[in-house]
């Protein structure tokens, strides 16, 4: 009894503390005080129904708050099929994902969906099921507790925006049902529809023109923005809210740590805008955040916001009343890409500032490539008073990556590639964008050694930046693209899967040997995930500014924190640079040779981790 009343206690005293705000924004958005009554009954409920263990954990992080911005967090994402087989395969491969100094995995959208029509799994038919073929919810309880065993974090994707059309709701929607249409956007004229049209843009002009789609058999039209099988949430309709607000606890208890929140922008439709960014997303995304933080306060919410830094900002909410925990900083990824290919390092060194000078309560993740096509969304402006016009520079990028310009030994495919436009996105993994697969091919063991030094130097150049760097599994062994993919009819048309290939773990097991690529690669970023948790200049909440350097190929990023100070220098270029920075005596945290900081010679493709070797 005693226990209960404790568990009470604690729950009443983290509801009471959001309840106010909380009604007040879910009847400034609904009006409706009995389905605000069930939902924090509701949380009651899934807050006893949660595990011993997660309340412990939720109490340490509670007590703890700043324990993601740490220099020792380190992400991996990966599909579970490609990596492992399954989860219960993912489970027997943990002790590889330590080897890897990994403590935080973010497993690809796993739930129940239809084979062939599933948008790579967000087009979700079951919130509550796992994929047969990739196991169960049992199995999910156990891998994340082992994963919490080896403190390995557990990121999921939670797909709010939309429903498969095999979803239970969507099928009773099809038959007419009323009920279950009202969580959906339905038409039966195209007058009304085409409303819509006017103001909102299309995600996918390409391979899915529009945001209707028309349903014979149920005689009206559906919003589907993303693809025609996905169906878009009514968030207008309470019941939407709390059912999803539901399963997002259900999953929460099944032991996730972080939730990413997929397309959240999109969440909110208003007739006469453009459907993006609406204050009612912001208004949900608050509320989310109570709801974590009263139910599961160690679960941390990851929001997929694709714009520039300083237009995301946002969806951190404010110090009083935050939203999600982490955003992706997308643009940087973009613009490093741009930086290889023009050996230019000035819209960089400005989109880092901007980065840089946003509060140090913002946590942004930085992956070099991740499971999507990479997205040509710079800073044109900028760009075009340096004589780039935007439409010839996607091109030449493009080219680039292809290994068709500039002298590239870059390999990839297009994505999405629009002829009346010009415009396309890029595949590709990091290693094959460096040069390993041309150099492989071509046996050329000097061309080699330039592609795998420039493979290492990113992901310094990455570790470096302010948040938590994320990995893509198989980049640590520098799998090459994977042409495999045209061989299957579900996914011949989709040039995304060349660098979704299935983790090879003969590879793998040559990462202990330097004379291999794997082994280069893999032993080169050990010693630069070592460093990075040794060094306490890494917390997220640390001084991070970028130097001028003299040079337009280098670039030259400082991080301090409590009086120690570390530059990364890196050179973008194929050729050996030599910058002139501060008379100050440095040791280079890879050689472990001092050094002085007057003149300091950069191999192609290279880089320095100087460490200030006497601060005040």
């Amino acid at each position: 009894m005693r226990k209960k009343t404790e568990q009470d206690s604690t729950f009443e005293q983290r509801l009471k503390r959001h309840h106010d705000e909380l009604r007040w924004l879910y009847m400034e958005l609904y009006d409706n005080s009995s389905m605000f009554a069930e939902l924090c009954d509701q949380l009651r409920a899934f807050y006893l129904e949660r595990k011993e263990a997660l309340k412990k954990l939720d109490s340490h992080r509670e007590a703890f708050p700043d324990w993601y911005k740490q220099n020792d967090m380190l992400g991996m994402m990966f599909y579970i099929d490609n990596f492992a087989g399954n989860m219960k395969g993912v489970e027997s491969r943990l002790d590889y994902i330590e080897k890897c100094n990994v403590n935080y995995i973010h497993l690809m959208p796993f739930l129940d969906t239809p084979e062939g029509r599933s948008d790579g799994g967000y087009a979700v038919s079951d919130f509550r099921k796992v994929q047969e073929k990739l196991g169960s919810m049992k199995d999910l309880e156990s891998l994340t507790a082992a994963c919490h065993k080896k403190g390995i974090n557990i990121c999921m994707d939670f797909v709010m925006n939309h429903t498969s059309e095999e979803h239970q709701w969507a099928k009773r929607a099809r038959m007419g049902e009323g009920e279950y249409m009202s969580r959906y956007f339905f038409f039966d004229r195209w007058e009304d529809a085409a409303k819509y049209e006017e103001t909102v843009p299309q995600v996918f002009p390409t391979t899915a023109p529009g945001n209707f789609t028309w349903l014979p058999d149920a005689g009206h039209f559906v919003m589907t923005s993303f693809y025609p099988y996905q169906w878009d949430l009514n968030y207008k309709n309470p019941r939407v809210f709390n059912e999803m607000m539901y399963n997002f606890l259900y999953l929460a208890n099944r032991g996730i740590d972080i939730i990413r929140i997929d397309a959240v922008p999109y969440i909110w439709k208003e007739l006469g805008t453009q459907c993006r960014n609406l204050p009612q997303v912001h208004t949900i995304v608050r509320m989310m955040r109570m709801i974590s933080e009263i139910v599961c306060p160690g679960v941390l919410l990851l929001g997929e916001v694709v714009m520039e830094p300083e237009k995301v900002v946002p969806y951190f909410g404010t110090v009083e009343k935050p939203e999600c925990h982490m955003l992706y900083n997308v643009t940087t990824m973009a613009t490093t890409w741009h930086t290889v290919a023009t050996r230019d390092t000035k819209l960089l060194k400005k989109q880092l500032d901007i980065v840089n000078a946003l509060p140090k309560d913002y946590v942004f993740l930085n992956y070099l490539r991740c499971h999507d096509d990479i997205g040509w969304g710079l800073d044109y402006g900028t760009l075009l008073t340096e004589g780039m016009e935007e439409r010839s520079h996607k091109k030449y990028l493009n080219d680039y990556f292809q290994g068709y310009a500039g002298g590239s030994n870059s390999r990839g495919e297009l994505y999405n590639a629009d002829p009346v436009t010009g415009d396309a996105r890029f595949c590709g993994t990091t290693a094959s964008m460096c040069g390993v697969e041309k150099a492989g091919f071509e046996k050329d063991d000097q061309a080699m050694e330039k592609a795998v030094r420039l493979d290492i130097t990113l992901h310094a150049y990455m570790f470096m930046l302010s948040g938590i760097p994320v990995l893509y599994s198989g980049d640590e062994i520098g799998q090459v693209n994977d042409y495999s993919y045209k061989k299957n009819p579900n996914k011949a048309e989709d040039s995304r899967y060349i660098h979704r290939g299935a983790m090879n773990w003969e590879l793998a097991e040559k990462r202990e040997d330097t004379k291999t690529v794997e082994g280069r690669i893999f032993q080169g970023l050990n010693q630069l995930e070592k460093i990075r948790k040794r060094e306490k200049v890494f917390v997220s909440y640390g001084d991070t500014r970028t130097m001028e350097t003299g040079d337009l190929s280098v670039l030259c990023i400082v991080r301090t924190f409590q009086g120690e100070k570390l530059m990364g220098l890196f050179n973008f270029s194929e050729f050996d640079k030599t910058v002139q920075m501060q008379e100050e005596d440095y040791v280079d945290l890879i050689s472990g040779k001092k050094k002085k900081a007057a003149k300091i010679q950069i191999p192609a493709y290279g880089f320095y981790y100087l460490k200030r070797e006497h601060c005040k």
